[in-house]
């Protein structure tokens, strides 16, 4: 499992801890990575935020190995086995601990901004970090949790190696993980974009969060053409489809005229870099847009889930039907890879209705016998160097009997990552909507 970055691993890991939310949970982020993936985690599960700011005892002579670990509130957790298979000396001991206690109360001020601590006596806390390497801060967090009087506490990470998972699963009350890759070798390797979280980042989600939980995304009720005050809407919303509910993005522009979803493909999500590009475009021109996971966390973590494209396919349909009774006007498809198959036969349902759909680098030859009765004028757009996938797509293009064109982008490869490549997926699909869309409604 791929994350886009720390708020696409927080939604993520957001659905997977719903469980809880009826136990009304105080989540809590590890500085600084862990924060930006807690804050999303506490908005969706309508729980308070605040920050565990924990500091490892590390033997003088051995930083990396840590003897315990200090939490706020004069918290020690002291490891006996290492103190005496160490031979470390009470002096030593101390001075290590006066370092750390001293940084520990600078970076809780710093963080919190002069708020008070949350109390956490009997609450259910979450732990939130954005990865496990081997586990050791976590772990001390959690004993800093429940030495601050947690009832019960709760790890939930994005990913983790898994001998550390097992360790961890030991010594907490519940442990979330979406992903336990056996090659594993750090936690960046797992996220598009990993880059550092600064400390002023930690404390505008923190102030953020202080002002009070997030609300729950409501059903959307507006329509394309006139949001509630005539203004654009934007909102995360949880749809029904197919017997499980799934979590999407909406945005529909003021005076908006047609809605298209996105249905994405294998190894990706609604965060997808390439897919919100596409979006933007799009909502620039005038045009709502729904982009959404098909599958549940739980479910992307086997690989074959992403083929089901019957599964897909019906999940697109049912939230299309879920959408109509929210908005007005024509609905375009946009699909990637495994995502465009699902969308071509969502689209040969005879009552589908679909006004356009637009493959970029899709695998429309997995909707198979049914590509004949996609009615909707479908465009598929290729890379020049995707030979494969260009040789599919051509096929497809032959058993479609609907208004169909192939684009080929010159020289861009399967994800669109050459300069300009997707620049100009996004202009052709632009155009496509529109002309299909809007002028038809």
């Amino acid at each position: 499992m791929l994350f886009t970055d720390r708020a696409d691993a927080g939604h993520r890991l957001a659905e997977a801890l719903q469980h809880l939310r009826g136990e009304e949970p105080i989540v809590l982020g590890l500085p600084r990575g862990g924060v930006p993936v807690a804050f999303h985690v506490a908005r969706a599960l309508q729980a308070p935020l605040d920050v565990i700011v924990v500091r490892k005892l590390g033997v003088p002579y051995q930083r990396e190995l840590g003897f315990g670990a200090i939490g706020e509130g004069g918290v020690r957790v002291i490891s006996d086995d290492i103190v005496r298979r160490g031979r470390l000396e009470q002096a030593d001991l101390a001075s290590v601990e006066h370092a750390e206690a001293a940084e520990l109360a600078r970076q809780a001020e710093r963080f919190r901004a002069g708020r008070p601590r949350l109390d956490l006596a009997g609450r259910t806390a979450i732990v939130v970090d954005d990865g496990i390497a081997t586990g050791a801060t976590a772990a001390a967090a959690c004993e800093v949790v429940r030495a601050h009087g947690a009832a019960r506490v709760v790890l939930a990470v994005p990913v983790a190696p898994p001998d550390a998972a097992e360790r961890l699963r030991a010594s907490t009350d519940e442990f979330v993980c979406l992903s336990t890759p056996f090659a594993f070798s750090a936690v960046g390797e797992w996220y598009r974009d990993f880059s550092q979280t600064p400390d002023d980042e930690v404390v505008s989600l923190l102030a953020q969060a202080a002002a009070g939980p997030g609300p729950a995304a409501p059903a959307s009720s507006a329509t394309p053409s006139d949001g509630a005050d005539g203004s654009d809407v934007q909102e995360e919303l949880m749809i029904d489809a197919a017997g499980v509910r799934l979590t999407g993005d909406l945005t529909v522009p003021a005076g908006a005229r047609a809605v298209v979803m996105f249905a994405h493909g294998s190894g990706s999500s609604r965060r997808s870099p390439r897919n919100r590009r596409v979006a933007t475009a799009l909502n620039q021109a005038g045009l709502g847009t729904l982009l959404f996971d098909l599958l549940t966390p739980a479910e992307e973590a086997n690989r074959a889930n992403v083929f089901d494209i019957e599964i897909l396919a019906d999940r697109l349909t049912d939230a299309t039907g879920w959408l109509r009774g929210r908005v007005a006007g024509p609905i375009g498809y946009f699909g990637a890879s495994t995502g465009a198959a699902a969308a071509l036969r969502a689209a040969a349902s005879p009552d589908a209705d679909i006004g356009a759909v637009v493959s970029r680098g899709g695998r429309p030859d997995l909707a198979g016998p049914l590509l004949p009765g996609v009615q909707a004028p479908t465009l598929l757009i290729v890379g020049g160097n995707d030979p494969q996938v260009l040789d599919l797509n051509r096929e497809a293009e032959a058993a479609l009997r609907c208004e169909t064109r192939l684009e080929i982008v010159p020289g861009a490869t399967h994800l669109f990552e050459e300069r300009g490549a997707l620049q100009q997926v996004a202009d052709l699909a632009r155009d496509w909507f529109i002309s299909h869309l809007v002028t038809e409604a």
